[in-house]
């Protein structure tokens, strides 16, 4: 290369530029004998260019690439759009991959686990899914920018797509080019979204409707996340106390730590008495903050303590309001355990017992290298697609996640869900809940839906579901079978 005057290299001016991203996609076929019938199906796998328009000097740039989204599509041969669902799969986090809703309830392969969810020794492998929702919905699982194999375009700021607003347009502008080049406009269509998944998933059924004119047929709503009042622990933020309590209860009475009068009543039966006090004469007490008399702080106490298996002393020092990472390290603390957050069922060791926080999750910890070794090999093995760069199973994104179009108040993503439904009446609600799950418990969402200002007319446009479970209520054997049961009644003609 020569040198310039200043005796730095000088470029070529014909250097060859860094040709544009292209879409990378594989096509397989495969068989499978599900719900007892043999299919024959498509699985398309890869990724697909998002291209945006974007200001340069002042000057528009039209079709400007902007990331590449991973996604996994399995189609039934033979079955004609017109009749034929189509269902959009995603998780949460934000940060995660779609691999938990695709290899753990709806595809074809699922992720090998006991009955009780727990992973036989690494590492994790896939066995066929009777359960899968194939035979009633074509699936397309996507993996939204960062997470998976779907990244930004070189030279694009990373940081855009992470934000609550952006994440919709870019999970939406997939969404539509699928529709567009894979002839699905005319299929009824579905939304499936897990924990933050339901933020998303409700955020597009108006986006959606309102920028593409796409009106959806249903979505489906897995561990509720749309109002974060009713999840954020907070100093001036009395709702989750109240809300969590329930699963305090539920988790107490599957480990054995109340009274034995409460453990002989079959769960439900406990949170329709917990839920009762919760929302009565506990929230009343709360309300009164420093009016709340001696006396009557004393009573509430002991039966917040009767309710969790807690001490009284312990929740009297707590103000009576027993936030949850302090209760996943209380409840076991005698035997040295720890319970997990996203399913309280299982149990962890820290090494000090004495602190207020776990180390880990034992309910994620139980299944996450199952997950990610059986999606790693799954993909370049059966479905042919390969990448030298990591399937990003699950990222912190969450921690630096955007939220500007809620600044100075909690999200709230069922506003456009209640609009979406008031402009769309045809499209229905399916809401899955898990009775051990600390990261978004169950009565929270029946408080949020108790709360969303759907008109009359439309409240049967809603299912609610409860599984005996915890966030991913289908790693459990028997919930699996009931939701899945309840997700094919729900996506049937």
């Amino acid at each position: 290369m020569q040198e310039s005057d200043t005796g730095e290299p000088e470029k070529k001016k014909d250097a060859a530029k860094e040709p544009p991203p292209a879409d990378r996609i594989v096509v397989t076929r495969h068989r499978a004998r599900l719900a007892g019938r043999d299919l024959d199906y498509t699985v398309t796998c890869g990724t697909i260019v998002l291209h945006e328009e974007s200001e340069k000097e002042g000057k528009a740039e039209a079709d400007k690439p902007r990331a590449s989204v991973f996604f996994v599509a399995y189609t039934l041969d033979g079955a004609g759009p017109e009749s034929r669902p189509v269902t959009f799969s995603f998780n949460g986090g934000p940060g995660s991959s779609s691999v938990w809703l695709h290899l753990g309830l709806l595809g074809p392969k699922r992720v090998e686990l006991d009955d009780e969810g727990r992973a036989p020794p690494p590492p994790g492998r896939l066995v066929d899914n009777d359960f899968s929702l194939l035979d009633r919905s074509d699936l397309v699982f996507i993996d939204p920018v960062g997470t998976g194999y779907s990244r930004m375009v070189a030279g694009e700021k990373v940081a855009e797509f992470h934000d609550y607003k952006r994440d919709l347009e870019s999970v939406g502008e997939f969404i539509r080019l699928y529709c567009s080049r894979y002839g699905r406009w005319a299929s009824p269509k579905y939304l499936i979204g897990e924990s933050y998944g339901t933020t998303r998933a409700a955020g597009l059924s108006g986006h959606l409707l309102e920028r593409h004119g796409m009106y959806l047929n249903g979505i489906m709503l897995v561990s509720c996340a749309l109002d974060f009042t009713v999840l954020r622990f907070e100093a001036n933020n009395d709702l989750p106390p109240v809300l969590f309590l329930p699963t305090y209860a539920a988790t107490a009475w599957h480990h054995r730590k109340l009274a034995p009068e409460l453990l002989a009543l079959p769960l439900r039966e406990l949170l329709d008495e917990v839920e009762a006090f919760a929302g009565g004469e506990y929230a009343a007490a709360l309300f009164k903050g420093a009016k709340l008399a001696a006396a009557e702080r004393t009573v509430i106490a002991a039966k917040v303590a009767r309710y969790t298996g807690l001490a009284p002393e312990y929740v009297e020092r707590t103000n009576l309001r027993v936030q949850i990472h302090r209760f996943c390290k209380e409840l076991l603390r005698a035997e040295g355990r720890t319970v997990g957050r996203l399913d309280s069922r299982f149990t962890g060791v820290d090494r000090d017992s004495a602190g207020e926080h776990f180390e880990f999750d034992p309910g994620f910890s139980e299944i996450y290298g199952a997950y990610a070794a059986a999606m790693n090999d799954y993909v370049r093995r059966s479905l042919g697609f390969e990448a030298d760069a990591p399937y990003e199973v699950l990222r912190g994104l969450y921690l630096n996640w955007g939220w500007k179009d809620f600044a100075n108040r909690y999200a709230f993503a069922g506003e456009p869900l209640r609009k979406a439904l008031a402009m769309n009446p045809h499209m229905r609600v399916l809401v899955a809940n898990g009775y051990y799950d600390f990261a978004t418990p169950h009565f929270a969402s029946d408080y949020t839906f108790d709360h969303l200002g759907v008109d009359a007319s439309l409240r049967g446009n809603f299912t609610v579901g409860y599984y005996e479970a915890g966030h991913m209520m289908y790693v459990h054997k028997p919930s699996l079978e009931r939701l899945a049961r309840d997700l094919r009644e729900f996506v049937s003609p």
